[in-house]
């Protein structure tokens, strides 16, 4: 199988995900389980099935989590040889030449992306356009919009 990248910051980010819910979340709804199971019949107890819901949406995150970190090529973009070009998990500050309006977004892997904090996939066309560029190129991005046109105003690698 081929690697995924992923940030430091996303890898610390699922590892304490899946601290939690090994050592919180699973034995929380053990414990609701066998709460359950003392107040008798299992058919029609509410409950008792609503705790083997959860016990198996834990279970799944779990495998999903570890199968996510055993893939992964951790990439700390601080290490990374960038010479003033944008790379997986540089943070690119913008202006859409359109609206001038600014935004910044850091490339991160697809586990990890979050636009509304500023986090794109690699696999973005956004990503995609600007890997390689540097500082005061002009890049055009396809949407289903149509066609806009960013300036990269700065590159950070953090």
């Amino acid at each position: 199988m081929n690697k995924v990248p992923l940030t430091v910051k996303g890898a610390e980010k699922l590892k304490n995900e899946l601290q939690e819910l090994k050592t919180v979340s699973r034995p929380k709804v053990i414990q609701a389980i066998a709460e359950a199971r003392a107040h008798g019949d299992l058919k029609e107890n509410a409950e008792y099935h609503a705790a083997r819901e959860q016990q198996s949406f834990i279970e799944g995150r779990i495998r999903e989590i570890e199968a996510t970190l055993g893939n992964a090529q951790i990439i700390d973009v601080t290490q990374v040889k960038a010479d003033g070009k944008v790379v997986f998990g540089a943070t690119v500050e913008l202006e859409d030449l359109e609206t001038g309006e600014t935004v910044t977004y850091q490339i991160v892997g697809d586990d990890e992306a979050d636009i509304k904090h500023g986090l794109i996939s690699i696999s973005s066309p956004i990503a995609r356009a600007l890997i390689g560029k540097e500082v005061e190129d002009i890049v055009e991005v396809k949407t289903p919009k149509g066609g806009r046109e960013y300036e990269i105003l700065a590159i950070r690698y953090e």
